[in-house]
């Protein structure tokens, strides 16, 4: 490989990876058109094992500002990145697949004198996030949770 493939290489991996920091960052911070714009036109998303929906993004963007309405504090967090790039016998393709776990605590607010409260609501899982280069850049062309976990307290609870 060339050092020129190399830098190339290593650019695909910095903006997947920001890509993928915007998408936690566009849910946590319910930003549904920042979420929209990380995915290709006929980008998917699947919720599916987490209780949720799959389909278009445009549907799941739609189904997420609704339900996440309850929790006003998220905070999630994708770590232990695999990342693999299409490779063309040496050279980078347009195609690359991530699987990254997560972990996504959630409160219904504030307790009262404006402090966040301890979560209501915690889940833990694996994405696993299709990718295509386009002449944008690199977009999610889908995007699939695996939740392996998840925790309530209080109301949530039953209790």
């Amino acid at each position: 490989m060339t050092q020129r493939v190399d830098l190339g290489t290593l650019l695909d991996r910095l903006a997947i990876d920001e890509l993928i920091t915007g998408y936690a960052a566009a849910v946590d911070d319910g930003d549904w058109a920042a979420y929209r714009a990380l995915f290709a036109p006929d980008g998917r998303a699947d919720y599916g094992a987490a209780g949720g929906i799959a389909g278009s993004v445009e549907e799941v963007a739609r189904w997420l500002a609704e339900t996440l309405r309850l929790f006003p504090v998220r905070q999630h967090l994708i770590t232990n990145r695999l990342l693999t790039l299409q490779d063309l016998g040496g050279y980078p393709g347009d195609r690359a697949e991530l699987r990254a776990d997560y972990l996504n605590p959630m409160c219904f607010g504030g307790d009262g004198d404006g402090a966040p409260s301890a979560p209501d609501f915690e889940s833990g899982g694996r994405y696993a996030f299709s990718l295509l280069r386009t002449e944008a850049g690199w977009r999610l062309s889908s995007v699939t949770v695996h939740e392996k976990w998840r925790r309530m307290s209080g109301a949530l609870a039953g209790g």
